[in-house]
């Protein structure tokens, strides 16, 4: 077994970097519902995250290892080569960070990794197979198996607790959401630290390490566990205000059944080795449950820059990453100056996001472009609302309109032959 070079070093620093910016980009799939209806304070909220992420990361190896042994193939893949997607990928996170966009980190690393592996060694490098039946099919379906699930179960609720007291309702949909909110960010561990565990496994393999189909060791689980539980605790604040009031309205029931779907999609889909978004499915379970209550509406001009995003992730990472690689090839003055060009870019972003702070104390204050009152339902809000029951506490009912006879205009002569309201 040889020993850690310096390049691989600097590669499973990167890799912890990466998943301390997914820890604080993601913070908001798991918190972000609990912390806008009140459930929980929002450095609460983050800490109970931060301790669940850690844990999740020890529960299952099995999104590492398609990782690690099954989108890229190891024979002649280079440890800069995963140094150049771990750049593109982190670069993406905090552009899309600073933009308040919950796009998907999974995606930005597999992109990354796909762009650098394609410059190195040509498309036959990437396995189109399980690209396509683990990352691209469980990103389109996760999302609307999430969504159309919470949904349901927003109706479900409502219909339920049609009958009950609200306040009483209320408070106790809040005790569970904080229990599918853990259950949230325990799964979010199990996912997406095994992405980071994936990578370094990949480097550990390629540098000669680890032998081919080799687990990740114990030191590589527990460092991505801490490093995205460190990250959660940090708190992505941006993407949580998106989440909680950019997408949709949420009372606690609506927030119990998003996270409750979402919950339920990513820990089946670690169990089966999709390494899916979570970003994605808890964004699909939001929307779906402002679609289930009716009366709620979506805000479909924050939800379109959302599918942009997503859209764009795999591409521009891959892009970044390709380029990345087109730099470390140049040999140990490549390397270098794709290293600054991280750091400097990285910089660059933490300024400006400085200009437009958000943290705890006003995360819940509404956007003044995502209020309700400033965007109307669209066609497939009102089109779902019309058949969703109404809210807990409401009743709907049309109150006929007062006939008021017109009177006369000042000096006009009534005719007693015409109707009222009539005048000569």
């Amino acid at each position: 077994m040889e020993h850690i070079t310096l390049l691989l070093a600097i590669v499973i620093v990167t890799a912890l970097v990466f998943d301390f910016t997914n820890g604080f980009h993601d913070t908001a799939n798991a918190m972000a519902t609990t912390i806008s209806t009140g459930a929980l304070k929002p450095k609460t909220a983050v800490a109970m995250s931060a301790v669940l992420n850690l844990v999740g990361a020890f529960l299952s190896v099995e999104v590492a290892k398609t990782i690690s042994g099954g989108i890229i193939n190891e024979d002649g893949l280079k440890t800069e080569v995963i140094f150049a997607a771990l750049v593109g990928a982190i670069l993406w996170n905090l552009l899309t960070w600073l933009l308040g966009l919950p796009s998907s980190s999974s995606h930005a690393l597999f992109g990354g990794l796909i762009g650098a592996a394609v410059m190195s060694m040509g498309w036959s490098s990437v396995n189109g197979g399980t690209v396509v039946t683990k990352v691209l099919l469980p990103a389109v379906a996760a999302p609307l198996v999430a969504g159309i699930a919470s949904m349901l179960a927003t109706r479900l609720t409502y219909r339920i607790s049609k009958k009950t007291d609200q306040k009483a309702t209320a408070k106790g949909y809040r005790a569970g959401q904080i229990a599918s909110a853990g259950l949230v960010s325990l799964a979010h561990g199990t996912n997406d630290a095994q992405k980071t565990m994936g990578i370094i496994t990949l480097a550990l393999i390629t540098g000669g390490v680890l032998g081919h189909d080799a687990d990740p060791p114990l030191w590589v689980i527990v460092s991505a566990g801490m490093a995205i539980a460190l990250g959660t605790y940090l708190g992505g604040w941006r993407i949580i205000r998106t989440m909680g009031k950019g997408l949709t309205e949420l009372a606690p029931q609506q927030g119990f059944a998003a996270q409750t779907s979402a919950a339920t999609a990513i820990l089946a889909s670690s169990h089966l080795g999709f390494s899916l978004s979570t970003t994605q499915v808890c964004s699909g379970g939001v929307m779906g449950a402002g679609l289930g209550r009716k009366g709620g509406v979506v805000h479909w001009s924050t939800a379109t820059r959302m599918f942009v995003a997503w859209g764009l992730t795999l591409p521009a990472a891959g892009l970044v990453g390709a380029g990345a690689e087109f730099l470390t090839k140049q040999g140990p003055w490549g390397i270098g100056l794709t290293a600054a060009l991280l750091v400097t870019g990285s910089a660059i972003i933490w300024k400006l996001s400085r200009r437009n702070s958000i943290d705890h104390t006003n995360v819940t204050a509404d956007e003044p472009h995502t209020a309700s009152a400033q965007e109307a339902p669209g066609v497939v809000t009102t089109a779902i609302a019309s058949v969703s029951p109404p809210p807990v506490g409401t009743v709907e009912t049309v109150e006929p309109e007062a006939k008021i006879p017109a009177q006369p205009k000042a000096g006009a002569v009534s005719d007693p032959a015409r109707p009222a309201g009539v005048t000569l």
